[in-house]
This record gives structure tokens, C-alpha cells and sequence, in this order.
């Protein structure tokens, strides 16, 4: 499962572009450039990974590129070689429009060079300017020191706005003709799970496949899911997910031998929406050839509240570890997988995915606790970075079992990793912070489990949120932040005040002192919507940078101005960063918009 969606992943095309005047010039050149070119690729290569775990592999056309000529069979070779980024490179004056890379659809950047024996520099506004003239939106590179002729070293303010550029980019390839899995659809007028399929495909390029959750009963009654692996899930379970204290009123409660069948159809649940979302070859083996097949699922979302949940068992557990970076199969990629079909949550979470490798928070921003509000509830005053209020994140168990915060990264400090650097000791005790209480019947009828946990410790981390604006279209709106752990007595009133059977994350974003930033309360009061997607890092530059390739406009970030990277044709739209954005996501259109 190291790949599970049809296709290869995207690769990194460089295209070294060079002064095309034979006899002299050009030969002059050639080395020099190519070994920039080659620079640029080993240290993308060297950085990056995929979700998967897979190395980023890059492309260099088979010459440099002087001209018309050149620059088609570079291109050639790009769509041979599946190549869904494109990088220019070049320390010299060339020919700005008879090189450049005219695919309207692949996201592109130029660097430029720094040095002064050859005009880098000025190849690269030339070349920028022809790109916007030409409505090519394309980010600039351009190192803030001079360097010596043949130097390969790539400055560390090029390496930030490579990697950044690259990471973004690779994201809108991976999108690319893949699916949202829709499994029901609209959850208790949540207009988010009303998924919208022109959004989906216009500015994602992702189309919608709608299963009803009836077919989740015909596989369960049917029996098309691995057998095998399903006995494998079940004792994985028993061992490693220990069940916690019923809340429910004692004439509400049921027997053991009902919660034991509810366990079991949970497990068969989590099988058959994984199944649904990338196939199972072991189906196909059985005769569901079909069923087998998947619907080539990059994310996907499950209806639940009410119609299942008033009949069967919660999808708690499915969705927890579904979108965990482990199960009974191991340590593995997590999947991306939203809580009430709340496919804007799902983008949201699929884009932190596709930017860190690591597994996504879903969580409601269900309250704003202020500092006077604890402690008239608590008797106890909030301290640290907390001190002045806080949000608490909490859903009804859907949220990653990496959330618990039991990784650590190479410092020590509570983290969530990929999946490759996470350790078995690690995946387990994630577990081992983790009870599962039977299900607060008097939300979810048909029962099932929660998951229960606190995360612990601090973790810088960021919440986003796609919204959609009718006359608009979509935002983007980005919170940075920390993680923090309030004192057990702390934590439990306030918990308990909402549903002691639900996963806490206790979150505090960076304020600045304005706008929606003022303070912790108008963070809160500003979030255009019930729930929002956590990764974690600080990474709102990077999705503000993905959101530009997309022509989403961002309305709401607390990200510092110096790192915000976008096409440098959006500073035509005006000195305003946020209302140049709007402008040129407008102009523009969405990527794949037919106008």
C-alpha cells in the first residue's frame, strides 16, 4: 500500500535555461548552468518526501534550453516522465519568452541567479514579466546575496522559498484526478458535507464519487471484506483498544454481548471505508472484482449523525484510526478521512496532509475559554502561553490517535512525525493514552465508541479552513498556534463540562493585537465555520503558498509578512498583500475553471 491511488506520483521537472548565442556565449554557459540545474535537483531530492514515504524524484531536460526548440523537447520529456512541478534555473541572460514553460496548468517558479558576471537577475524579471504578461502566474527566486560565478551552493533564503514552492506544487499535482470519496451525504445541515463538485474539480482537480452508506451494510451482510484480515483487526483491537467507562444512564446502557457486536461491526466499518476509498486486491481475489477496485479515493468523509447513528454504530473508531499512522497492520500512511462528510474539512486536512506527511487533527472549535471564565469555573488561574484564554478542540472521537502527542522529535519535544520516523514504542503509546468509551447514547443511538484522550504537552501546530462564499467562492483561513496542557483538575472540569467522551486538544493561536488576531476570544468568534483541520508545524506560509496555486484567496492568517510567498504577479494587484490576493485569485480564476 505504499502507493495507494492509480497513477505514480509527480516528479520535479528543472528546466536549465541558458543565453542561446552559439560560438561563444552559450559554450561559455553550458557547465555552469547544467550544474545549477543539478544542484537544484539534489537538494529537492535530498528534502522531500511524499505522504507515502517515497523520495521526490526530479527531472532535468536532456540539454540546457536556449530557445523555442529546446524548450518543446524539455517539455516532451516532462510529459513522458509524468512530471507535475516546474522549476527554471539560471545564473545568465536568456531569451524570456522563446524558453519559457507555457503550460498553463503546471504550477511553475524561475530562479534566478545572483551573481554579477552574468544577468541572472535580469532574466529573471524579463522572464517573470512575460509570465504574468502572458497570464502565466509563475513565483520569482532570487537570492538576497551576490554569489561568485559557478557556485552550486543554494543560499538558505533559496532553500526556504524552493522547498516551499515545491512542497505547494507537488501538492496540486497529487490532487490531481483523484476522488473525495463520499460516503452518505449531508450531516445534520452541516453545509460543509454538502459537497459541492464543481469546487472539487474546478480549483482541485478531484471528482466526487457518492456512495450511500447502505453500502456499507451490504458488505457487512454480505461478507465482502477480507475475512482474514478482519480476525487480524479483531484481536489487534481487543488487545490494544481498551474500552472505557459508560457514561450513559444505567437504563440506557447494554449488555457486553452488544457492545462486543458493536466493536465487531466498527472494525468491519473501518475495513470496508478503507476498501471503498483505495480497493483490495484480496476482494478481487474472492470475486468482488468490483468492490474490489476502489474508487481511487485521496480523501473521503462519512455522513454518520443522524440517519446511521440513530440505527448503527458510530464511525468513531473508523474515522480515529483511519486517520492514525498506525492500525493492526502496522505503521503506515494515515489517511485523510472526515468526520460528517465535512468534505471542506476534509481539503482542509488533505492539504496539511500533502504539505507535512503527517497525520490530521479534525476537530470542532467548539469554545473559547477566557481567563475570567476558568477561573470562576475552576478556581484556578491559567498560566503561560494560555494566560490569555484558550479554544477547546473536541469532536465526538474522530480525531487522529497521533494527537496524543506521545512522538517525540529529534529534541525530545511532543510531536506528530510521518509515519517512517515513528517507532513502534511510539504507535503504542499513542494507544496506551488512548480509552474508548461506549457512545453517549443520547447523541448516537445506534452506540458504538469514542475515542478519549487529552493531548498532552505543547506542539506548535496550525488550524486551517476552507469556506465557501456565495458570489465568492472559496477562502482559506489559517491559525498558527501551540498545544498546551492545562493542570489535570483544570482540564477535567472544563472537559467534562462538554462530553467526557470525547479526544481534548487545548489550543492557543499566536496573536498579534489586530484584526482577527486581536486576542485568543476573536480568533474563536472569527473561524467562518463549526470545525477545522490541525497539522502539525507551523505551516501557514506553505498553505498560503498552495493557496495561491489554487486561486483560493486567504482571508484570515497570522503568518509573518516577510515569509508569505506568492506568484510574483500578485504584486501587481496592489501594495494591500490581502486585498492584491482577492484580486488576483479573481482575475485569475481557478485552476482547472473552464473561465
Amino acid at each position: 500500500m505504499s502507493n495507494r491511488n492509480i497513477g505514480n506520483v509527480p516528479k520535479v521537472g528543472i528546466r536549465p535555461v541558458i543565453d542561446g548565442r552559439e560560438n561563444g556565449v552559450r559554450e561559455s554557459l553550458e557547465d555552469q548552468v547544467m550544474a545549477l540545474a543539478n544542484a537544484a535537483a539534489s537538494f529537492i531530492s535530498e528534502n522531500l518526501r511524499f505522504p507515502n514515504g517515497d523520495f521526490v524524484e526530479c527531472v532535468i531536460a536532456d540539454t540546457c534550453i536556449g530557445g523555442n526548440a529546446e524548450a518543446a523537447a524539455c517539455a516532451e520529456k516532462f510529459r513522458k516522465e509524468g512530471v507535475g512541478v516546474s522549476l527554471t534555473v539560471t545564473p545568465c541572460w536568456c531569451y524570456g519568452t522563446e524558453v519559457m514553460d507555457t503550460d498553463p496548468l503546471m504550477p511553475k517558479a524561475v530562479w534566478g541567479f545572483n551573481g554579477t558576471e552574468r544577468p541572472g537577475a535580469v532574466y529573471l524579471a524579463a522572464a517573470l514579466a512575460g509570465y504574468t504578461q502572458k497570464g502565466l502566474p509563475t513565483f520569482g527566486i532570487y537570492g538576497r546575496d551576490v554569489q561568485d560565478a559557478g557556485d552550486t551552493c543554494i543560499p538558505a533564503d533559496v532553500q526556504e522559498k524552493v522547498l516551499r514552492f515545491v512542497k505547494s506544487a507537488l501538492a496540486v499535482a497529487q490532487m490531481k484526478d483523484k476522488s473525495y470519496l463520499s460516503i452518505g451525504y449531508s450531516s445534520m445541515g452541516i453545509a460543509g458535507s454538502m459537497v459541492d463538485v464543481n469546487f472539487l474539480q474546478d480549483y482541485l482537480g478531484v471528482r466526487t464519487e457518492f456512495v450511500e452508506s447502505v453500502e456499507i451494510l451490504r458488505r457487512i451482510d454480505e461478507g465482502i471484506y477480507d475475512q482474514d484480515e478482519y480476525q487480524k483487526a479483531l484481536a489487534w483491537t481487543k488487545q490494544n483498544c481498551r474500552q472505557g467507562e459508560d457514561i450513559n444512564k444505567k437504563e440506557e446502557q447494554v449488555d457486553e454481548a452488544q457492545k462486543q457486536l458493536e466493536w465487531e461491526t466498527v472494525i468491519k466499518m473501518t475495513l470496508i471505508c478503507r476498501d471503498m476509498m483505495i480497493g483490495n486486491e484480496r476482494l478481487v481475489e474472492k470475486g468482488f472484482r468490483e468492490e474490489g477496485l476502489g474508487r481511487n479515493a485521496l480523501f473521503g468523509g462519512f455522513q454518520g449523525q443522524r440517519q446511521w447513528t440513530d440505527y448503527k454504530p458510530n464511525a468513531d473508531f473508523t474515522e480515529a484510526i483511519l486517520n492514525s499512522s498506525f492500525d493492526w497492520n502496522g505503521i503506515r500512511q494515515a489517511f485523510v478521512f472526515a468526520t460528517e462528510n465535512d468534505c471542506l474539512n476534509g481539503v482542509s486536512m488533505l492539504f496539511g496532509h500533502l504539505l507535512t506527511n503527517t497525520a490530521q487533527i479534525f476537530s470542532d472549535v467548539r469554545t473559547y475559554w477566557s481567563p475570567e471564565a476558568v477561573k470562576r469555573v475552576t478556581g484556578q488561574s491559567l498560566s503561560g502561553i494560555a494566560k490569555e484564554g484558550v479554544i477547546h478542540l473536541i469532536n465526538s472521537g474522530s480525531t487522529t490517535l497521533d494527537a496524543t502527542a506521545q512522538q517525540r522529535n529529534a529534541a525530545g519535544e511532543p510531536a506528530m512525525k510521518p509515519h517512517w520516523e515513528i517507532s513502534e514504542a511510539e504507535a503504542q503509546q499513542c494507544l496506551d493514552n488512548t480509552v474508548w468509551p461506549p457512545a453517549d447514547r443520547g447523541y448516537f443511538r445506534g452506540g458504538g465508541f469514542s475515542s478519549l484522550f487529552k493531548t498532552q504537552g505543547q506542539m506548535p501546530v496550525t488550524m486551517c479552513r476552507v469556506n465557501l462564499v456565495k458570489g465568492l467562492g472559496p477562502v482559506l483561513q489559517i491559525a498558527e498556534g501551540w498545544t498546551v496542557e492545562l493542570p489535570e483538575n483544570v482540564h477535567k472540569i472544563l472537559d467534562e463540562r462538554t462530553n467526557p467522551t470525547w479526544p481534548t486538544t487545548w489550543f492557543v493561536p499566536k496573536t498579534t493585537g489586530e484584526g482577527a488576531f486581536k486576542d485568543v476570544y476573536t480568533v474563536m468568534a472569527n473561524w467562518g465555520a463549526n470545525h477545522g483541520a490541525i497539522s502539525y508545524g507551523h505551516i501557514g506560509a506553505d498553505l498560503i503558498t498552495l493557496a495561491s496555486m489554487l486561486r483560493i484567496p486567504v482571508n484570515m492568517h497570522n503568518v509573518d509578512a516577510e515569509k508569505v510567498f506568492r506568484p510574483s504577479a500578485w504584486s501587481a494587484f496592489g501594495e494591500d498583500q490581502e486585498g492584491a490576493d482577492y484580486r488576483a485569485c479573481s482575475t485569475y480564476g481557478s485552476l482547472y475553471g473552464m473561465g
